[in-house]
């Protein structure tokens, strides 16, 4: 009697990798990108970054082969986290105006540059500018926004004017809060430029914080004189909001 002929399983031919690679290439691609945006925010060394991503590839991104499954990353020093580092392209030479102008008119404890991760901050107290639980504009609060805006009104950036107060309430029928009142302050600075300094209205923005954003003690009246302040914010290009 003939012996059946016993089916053999067709063996896997081994073509392809398993399944489950499409999901680990997928993890590993989002792991890196993840490394990638807090380099962005970060001044990490680019050759150690560099080093940590062949790393992470030889380690975790390798098929049979020789084949990887994480993507080639071209990292430019130039360019990653440029736009968090700077703000206007000719920034210094307006940090540079700006303290020239500061320091030739003593305004050194009343008006401050810094150059943050948003932009340009240019701080004015609250001194110079209004009265005490005011929001119109005073004279020499004008000449000083007024030297301001001629360093500012060329360059492409928007502009956001932030209204900040100190902790002592406030109930008047104009200013119900210190929110009212920081907005306003906000908003008239806004007005000044597009009035009588020609600003284009679509570059400028009005914010009103309150007393919730101090840079100073509360508990002294030196520390709420400076709590008492408007911001004029050169937004760098990862802030702008709108065109020139």
């Amino acid at each position: 009697m003939p012996l059946k002929n016993k089916k053999h399983k067709k063996e896997d031919d081994g073509g392809g990798s398993p399944a489950w690679m499409t999901t680990f290439g997928d993890m590993m691609t989002l792991l890196l990108v993840f490394f990638v945006l807090l380099y962005s925010f970060s001044s990490m060394d680019v050759e150690k970054f560099r080093g940590f991503i062949s790393a992470l590839q030889n380690q975790l991104g390798v098929l049979d082969g020789g084949q990887t499954i994480t993507p080639d990353v071209n990292i430019d020093a130039g360019n990653i986290g440029e736009d968090f580092a700077q703000a206007p392209e000719n920034i210094q030479q307006i940090m540079q105006e700006l303290d020239n102008y500061i320091e030739s008119n003593n305004l050194g404890d009343k008006v401050n540059v810094e150059n943050k991760r948003k932009g340009l901050v240019i701080s004015l107290t609250g001194e110079i500018l209004y009265e005490l639980g005011k929001a119109d504009i005073r004279e020499q609060g004008k000449e000083v926004l007024a030297i301001i805006s001629n360093i500012l009104i060329d360059i492409p950036n928007d502009i956001m004017i932030e209204g900040h107060t100190d902790d002592l309430p406030i109930r008047t029928d104009e200013f119900p809060s210190n929110w009212e009142l920081s907005t306003a302050r906000a908003v008239n600075v806004i007005k000044f430029l597009i009035e009588e300094r020609n600003f284009n209205p679509a570059r400028l923005s009005a914010a009103g914080y309150s007393e919730y954003r101090p840079v100073a003690n509360n508990n002294t009246a030196e520390g709420r004189a400076k709590n008492r302040r408007v911001e004029v914010v050169v937004l760098n290009s990862q802030y702008n909001e709108g065109g020139s």
